[in-house]
């Protein structure tokens, strides 16, 4: 199957980030949001430019490859994790949750529009099943859904954000080396966030002295391997497969957070849980054409014979 590594990849990147959550539950607790998010963004781009270094694939953007960087910086860094954060303040976790699970579609429709890519039968399949999945996910274990808040609206910024950012991951991808516009949108995205941080933590960057040293072996493994490692294999995927194909697969970090949860913090899986788990697995297969890619193949195999 021609895109088997890339969906492999991306299946490894949605464990890294659904461990993530729970590392950065551990994170935010100990430390303000704002300032500690901007250092461990900023430590995850010097990582990035580090790997890329030995690997020799250093080296100044254009002038159009700048504006693609402060683009993807602004909206996928600053935007998408300040609005997150925001928002989730605000809101109750079962909206921010059934929020966040429209970002595929809110991926796919922004593919359809600036990329002219064409949604099929399939795959809008996927992104239903996707949606379903991550639905009775965050809806396991919750009251129900609370009314609607400004805190929804900056959690829909949020997601609106990190979409478009996709696309202008996806159109620079074509010149400049995903992994490469990752490290520098990862160091200026930081330092934009770093001065918001200032400005709204005016006290934070006195407060990180009191964490002990396993919360900080937990905020470098999470700098490290989640973000800096994380992002560099997850825009590589954007840049190969397409944005639609590779946010489709954003679906498996909903329960994926859920069962590193349960695992390291005793948080319980129910049966909606499970049922979950079986519409988006469901929803990745059809919607990442991984579906119509074997049904192609095995096609041609017939026809061959």
């Amino acid at each position: 199957m021609k895109n088997l590594r890339i969906y492999l990849i991306l299946t490894g990147v949605m464990f890294l980030w659904g461990m993530n959550v729970t590392a950065l539950k551990i994170i935010v607790g100990n430390f303000p949001p704002i300032t500690i998010t901007s250092l461990r963004v900023f430590t995850a781009g010097v990582t990035v430019f580090i790997i890329l270094f030995f690997l020799k694939k250093v080296r100044l953007p254009s002038r159009k490859e700048w504006i693609y960087i402060f683009g993807g910086s602004i909206l996928n860094v600053t935007g998408h994790h300040l609005f997150l954060g925001i928002g989730l303040k605000v809101t109750s976790a079962v909206n921010g949750g059934l929020i966040l699970g429209m970002g595929p579609l809110l991926t796919a429709l922004m593919a359809i529009l600036f990329l002219g890519k064409r949604l099929t039968f399939i795959r809008t399949l996927g992104f239903i099943f996707g949606g379903i999945g991550v639905s009775l996910t965050v809806m396991a274990g919750s009251a129900g859904v609370s009314g609607m808040s400004i805190g929804d609206f900056y959690v829909f910024l949020s997601i609106l954000s990190q979409a478009i950012s996709f696309i202008i991951i996806s159109k620079a991808a074509k010149t400049l080396d995903p992994r490469l516009l990752t490290g520098y949108m990862l160091i200026f995205g930081s330092i934009l966030m770093f001065f918001i941080g200032l400005w709204k933590e005016p006290n934070g960057l006195t407060s990180l002295g009191s964490a002990s040293i396993g919360v900080w072996s937990v905020f470098f493994a999470s700098a490290i391997f989640a973000t800096a490692v994380g992002h560099m294999l997850y825009n590589y995927a954007i840049g190969k497969a397409g944005p639609a194909e590779a946010s489709i697969f954003l679906n498996l970090n909903t329960f994926l957070s859920i069962m590193f949860a349960a695992i390291f913090l005793g948080e319980h899986i129910t049966s909606s849980h499970l049922l979950g788990l079986i519409f988006i697995v469901s929803g990745v297969i059809f919607g990442s054409g991984a579906l119509e890619e074997l049904v192609l193949r095995n096609k041609i195999k017939r026809n061959a014979a």
